[in-house]
């Protein structure tokens, strides 16, 4: 069958998009300067005021970011961290790779985000920190969150993958929590053209620590004040992001369009649709139903010439890479991961192409 409405479509929205960013690499192949220049301080200034706080620092990867979030906020092996259990592998892999313990809670199935009411559960007197995930980019309601780790002395970190630009209460992602990490992988609502990330906070000796470890541990050349890593967001994927930036916005009101025609305009009692949230709060990075006729629904959007994904189909504690998780039970989880899947949602996304697949939707039976 013709592919006739793509999963993504990463291409320039228009040639003038497409000029501005070979404008943009042109500049930093003549500057002579490709890592920890001017491209770089540029963006992170520019990132820092879009999220509404004082610090961005690049970073080479999503992974990198929250992995060095957690490494110099402080947490020691042992510690545990409140996640929820239906994200993508990053968010643990950033816990134990410092030795951090996490501790899976059961996510809401309205939302797919953190169940406020799990984290009292799942606290013991290891617990250090939660680390949300603002989910196929919806923004967690943090007032829950907030309160409890008030109350319990808990530092909150974000993982902000999915959601650049989500707002809580007028706040934008990056700057609910401590710190926040972010994924630019070419997929993202603000994706380079390549591995990229960063990390977002308010708190200046925790941004001069993060600083330091994503450079070798160093804060002057050959002079390493701590043991760090190389991950640094170079000058080509910083001039993109900040060329991508200027239309972040704009975007995600395509994004936003989009799904609401989505949610207004399929009826079938076979699928879940999700839900919207509050204003705002949701840009849309994934648009992702519920069924339990998951490979059905799928191959007949196949047959009609609509691709699809799934995110995610093996939940993180059924994954291989951890067996100490093999006898958890986690019954909404390991539902949601046998019933997802992501319907084409992207700005490159034309209107015929949306009526497409919610004709398709609607015929499924």
């Amino acid at each position: 069958m013709m592919l006739r409405v793509p999963f993504h479509n990463l291409k320039p929205k228009s040639a003038s998009d497409e000029a501005e960013i070979w404008h943009a690499m042109e500049r930093v192949l003549r500057s002579g300067r490709y890592i920890l220049g001017p491209e770089l301080e540029v963006f992170e200034h520019a990132f820092a005021r879009y999220c509404g706080v004082r610090h961005c620092i690049g970073t080479a990867s999503g992974l990198d970011a929250l992995a060095m979030i957690v490494c110099a906020a402080g947490l020691q092996a042992g510690d545990e961290v409140l996640v929820p259990a239906n994200s993508f592998i990053a968010t643990y892999l950033a816990l134990t790779m410092h030795g951090l313990v996490p501790v899976l809670m059961e996510p809401d199935p309205q939302t797919f985000l953190v169940d406020p009411d799990q984290l009292e559960q799942n606290l013991s007197s290891r617990t250090k920190a939660i680390l949300l995930v603002h989910l196929y980019g919806r923004c967690v309601d943090m007032a829950p969150i907030n309160n409890f780790a008030e109350r319990h002395g808990l530092m909150v970190f974000e993982d902000a993958a999915q959601a650049h630009g989500a707002t809580w209460q007028g706040k934008r992602t990056g700057g609910l929590g401590r710190a926040a990490g972010f994924s630019y992988y070419p997929t993202k609502n603000l994706g380079a053209l390549g591995d990229a990330g960063a990390i977002t906070t308010d708190d200046s000796e925790l941004a001069d620590r993060i600083r330091t470890i994503r450079n070798y541990g160093s804060r002057e050349k050959y002079v390493h004040a701590r043991q760090g890593i190389n991950s640094r967001l170079d000058e080509l994927q910083a001039a993109i992001l900040t060329v991508k930036l200027k239309h972040l916005d704009e975007q995600n009101r395509r994004r936003q369009a989009l799904a609401r025609r989505y949610l207004h305009e399929i009826h079938n009692d076979f699928v879940q649709l999700p839900e919207a949230g509050p204003l705002g709060s949701n840009v849309w990075h994934l648009f992702v139903v519920r069924t339990p006729q998951r490979e059905r629904l799928q191959a007949h959007l196949e047959q009609s010439g609509i691709q699809t994904a799934i995110h995610y189909p093996i939940p993180p504690h059924r994954q291989e890479a951890y067996p100490q998780w093999r006898h958890l039970r986690l019954p909404i989880t390991e539902q949601l991961h046998r019933e997802v899947l992501s319907l084409p949602l992207n700005p490159g996304m034309s209107d015929e192409d949306a009526s497409l697949v919610i004709a398709s939707l609607n015929r499924f039976r």
